[in-house]
């Protein structure tokens, strides 16, 4: 096979600064930092003064809406006079938003004369006060506090008399989440630790909501990787199913640590509400627009149609059914190339393959993607099916770069391989008609600590050699130590994954063994009858000829049912054959045992006569 090794220079710079941006984040994602661990505890034994009013699991549903509220208090602190000031200036005109966030320095407020401190010190009054406190919030907010089902909560903590309480401690020297000591990135981490502490407590699936840093920089560091940032103005991010944005936010991170004059402009949906309310809340607090997130089910109910996006970075649900969505998706897939699914339809039982040409469909000319998947999109359906066709549609456009074996046990939710898909709609010249596959599953290092069934960590090590292989883009390429961590990388022409599949007739035969004709023409047997899988790039005839014919003289092909397949058998390109243990071995093995057996058993017995 050909290697390609051409590379641009921008290529190699790129690569520089991504060894720089590797070895920056060391910190960020080993440790994200003590301060932000301590904050997110803190914040989380407020749960003390839940017990007995709520169970376990329901303390998040105190806590994350608590922690938003806190967030959005904390910020307007500063400006709460001058916010106060214009209200009253500005409230009988018809339009007054644009007043009040210039007031604020951001784009939501408060036109209460609450804050906590005030709420704080009038315990009697604490409902009415607070009610008040938050019907001043600005609309925006007003939809975030809906999607938490905030008023049912507090009406729970009024009747358990835990709402002061919580109150009290959330305004604690302690709980303070002002933006002069909490940046927006820090403020993402610590919401992001509560959902997955809310998530274990829960018993709910983590991983549905929480995909680790360790992962998500790999999947940014990949996307960036032949990115030139140097002439980019604006670089817009969209996330499909965004749980609390913070594959958004890292992708924001580490595009302003190659670059930080470009403006990055972030987009996300989804569908769980109190995930998609920390989401909008962390998008307002770090200054983007909160218009920009949005609520809804991407595949039934699309909130950016008609919108492209130079880079899409998702971890979508995977092995979960369709049928929620089954009448919108039909409908869409019969507008063929003027709606998203027009490829073809996985199977009803898993939708995760609709997620990848929802992506696909909102890349720019010179859109990116990473997308994280299970093993069935690889190989599952036969040729002519849906998930077989959706592989076809996507390696024939030749936007099909690169995909990336995960070890195992890498989420909190699932033990099992995980795949990064990187889609590019503009390959480099050298990627033209190419494929590169990736195995690592052996470059992890195993934490000391599991979380759920997350026992593997992509360590800055590992990611640097997965980017390292990435970028040099060789064919049968190994990084790392073997007897290690490494992984490895292979290069296939697109054509190698596609098939045609044939069926192969038999002729039926009477009593006597003569062949059954009809109109001069054998009768097919449907109980001989066989199929084929022959390369895409070899002739049909040829392997016929060669394949069959010689061990069925009488067989034909029926090629008005040949049908085209795609599959990426990843196990299979990368197994290695390691021989059995030689009967010698296992003789000498039995024999050191049973030794070892009757040297003990002599021991005891002879012990036991003294």
């Amino acid at each position: 096979m050909q290697i390609f090794a051409k590379k641009f220079s921008y290529v190699y710079d790129t690569i520089m600064v991504q060894r720089k941006v590797v070895k920056m984040s060391l910190n960020t994602v080993s440790n994200v930092g003590i301060n932000i661990q301590e904050k997110a505890t803190v914040i989380w034994n407020v749960a003390d003064m839940l017990r007995g009013p709520f169970k376990p699991h329901e303390y998040g549903l105190v806590i994350l809406p608590m922690t938003v509220v806190k967030r959005f208090n904390d910020c307007l602190l500063s400006t709460h006079s001058a916010v106060q000031e214009t209200y009253q200036r500005v409230k009988n005109l018809a339009v007054i938003d644009g007043f009040l966030t210039k007031a604020s320095g951001y784009q939501f407020y408060n036109t209460s004369k609450f804050t906590f401190d005030s709420l704080v010190a009038d315990p009697d009054n604490i409902e009415a006060n607070f009610k008040d406190y938050l019907a001043g919030f600005s609309s925006n907010i007003q939809d975030i506090l809906a999607k938490f089902d905030f008023e049912s909560i507090i009406k729970r903590m009024v009747e358990s008399n835990t709402l002061y309480l919580v109150i009290r401690e959330f305004n604690s020297t302690k709980g303070y989440l002002g933006p002069d000591k909490i940046s927006a990135v820090d403020c993402g981490y610590i919401f992001e630790d509560l959902v997955k502490r809310f998530s274990e407590s829960y018993g709910e699936e983590a991983g549905a909501h929480f995909t680790s840093r360790d992962i998500i920089y790999l999947m940014t560091d990949i996307l960036l990787n032949e990115a030139d940032l140097t002439t980019e103005g604006n670089v817009t991010v969209y996330d499909m199913t965004m749980g609390t944005s913070q594959m958004l936010s890292c992708m924001e991170e580490r595009i302003h640590a190659i670059n930080k004059d470009v403006e990055v402009t972030c987009f996300g949906q989804e569908f769980n509400p109190s995930t998609f309310a920390i989401a909008k809340a962390d998008m307002m607090i770090r200054g983007g627009d909160p218009n920009n997130m949005r609520f809804g089910d991407t595949l039934s109910d699309d909130q950016f149609s008609g919108y492209t996006f130079k880079y899409c970075i998702s971890n979508p649900p995977f092995g979960i059914d369709w049928k929620r969505e089954q009448k919108a998706v039909e409908a869409e897939a019969k507008l063929g190339d003027n709606g998203r699914f027009g490829a073809g339809l996985p199977k009803i039982s898993d939708g995760q393959q609709l997620f990848v040409l929802n992506g696909i469909s909102k890349l720019a000319p010179d859109g990116k993607m990473a997308i994280i998947q299970n093993g069935s999109p690889l190989f599952s359906g036969d040729a002519g099916s849906g998930p077989s066709n959706i592989r076809q549609y996507i390696l024939e456009n030749d936007w099909l770069d690169t995909i990336i074996q995960l070890s195992t046990d890498q989420f909190m939710n699932t033990g099992i391989s995980t795949y990064i898909w990187v889609i590019s709609k503009n390959k480099p010249s050298y990627k033209a008609g190419k494929v590169q596959l990736i195995d690592a599953s052996h470059c992890y290092e195993q934490r000391r600590k599991s979380i759920g069934y997350k026992r593997n960590d992509i360590t800055d090590a590992c990611r640097a050699l997965i980017v390292q292989a990435y970028g040099e883009f060789r064919n049968n390429a190994s990084y790392g130590d073997k007897s290690g961590m490494y992984c490895e990388s292979k290069i296939f022409d697109t054509v190698e994954f596609g098939y045609n599949k044939i069926v192969v007739e038999r002729p039926q035969r009477d009593k006597n063994g003569n062949i059954v004709k009809k109109n001069g023409k054998p009768v097919a047997d449907s109980n001989l009858r066989d199929t084929e899988n022959v390369p895409l790039d070899e002739d049909i005839d040829r392997y016929f000829e060669r394949e069959v014919l010689p061990y069925a003289p009488d067989a034909w092909i029926d090629k008005k049912k040949t049908k085209v397949g795609y599959e990426i058998p990843m196990t299979r390109y990368f197994y290695e054959y390691k021989a059995p243990e030689s009967v010698d071995s296992i003789v000498e093995r039995i024999n050191t045992l049973e030794t070892d057996i009757a040297t003990s058993l002599k021991a005891l017995f002879d012990k036991g006569c003294d």
